[in-house]
């Protein structure tokens, strides 16, 4: 039985975005359309693990930063460069935009990106962040900074393609979920066991269509 593509589907999402998945589909149509799905289930899935990555390594952070500087503004005493600075900047202009007024530290905080405080773990700040502050937000880890930081930068690309519904279906999923609970253990364990009771990725991971791109 041959399957046609909807024309509503054509034309709300786009010819050449459905090509990655025709391509993983070797031109199945139909297999291609199930994978289309599964992606955008998948990503909703990945979501709340990702969720909880960010705001624990937010708030881990920032509470050792605020700790060490005796600030809860601490970016304006830590030795941060030009571009986490600027990043800073672009967070206060945005809260004003929004109407927040003269925004406080706790909105600057939670309108800061995951990238941003994944660069606080980069090797320009080996010296005066991570060695004397930085290691104390993950108590649980015993490892290099690279390595931690790599993994955790990992984790900010895949945020990026299910936060801009791009296709993830191609990546390594499990080991992308795996990954994510052992940072959080590095954070808190506590947490780690709390998002099993209502993590859906590994019942959806079950349910990936056949095809390439396992």
């Amino acid at each position: 039985m041959s399957f046609e593509l909807p024309e509503w589907f054509c034309r709300m999402f786009s010819s050449p975005r459905f090509v990655p998945y025709r391509n993983a589909a070797d031109g199945d149509d139909k297999r291609a359309w199930d994978l289309y799905r599964w992606n955008i289930e998948v990503s909703e899935a990945f979501y709340c693990p990702l969720h909880c990555l960010e705001v624990s390594l937010r708030n881990a952070q920032h509470i050792e930063l605020s700790a060490r500087f005796g600030r809860a503004d601490w970016w304006v005493a830590a030795p941060l460069r030009k571009h986490e600075l600027a990043k800073i900047a672009q967070a206060e202009r945005s809260l004003q935009d929004k109407g927040a007024g003269l925004p406080n530290a706790d909105d600057v905080i939670a309108e800061l990106s995951f990238g941003f405080w994944v660069s606080l773990l980069s090797r320009s700040y080996d010296r005066y962040l991570w060695v004397p502050i930085l290691h104390r937000a993950f108590p649980h880890y015993s490892g290099r900074r690279e390595g931690l930081r790599d993994n955790l930068q990992a984790m900010v690309l895949l945020r990026n393609r299910v936060m801009h519904h791009e296709p993830i279906h191609h990546r390594r999923l499990e080991a992308d979920h795996m990954k994510i609970y052992r940072l959080l253990g590095y954070l808190e364990p506590a947490v780690a066991v709390w998002l099993r009771d209502f993590d859906r990725v590994p019942e959806v991971l079950k349910r990936r269509p056949e095809g390439r791109g396992r």
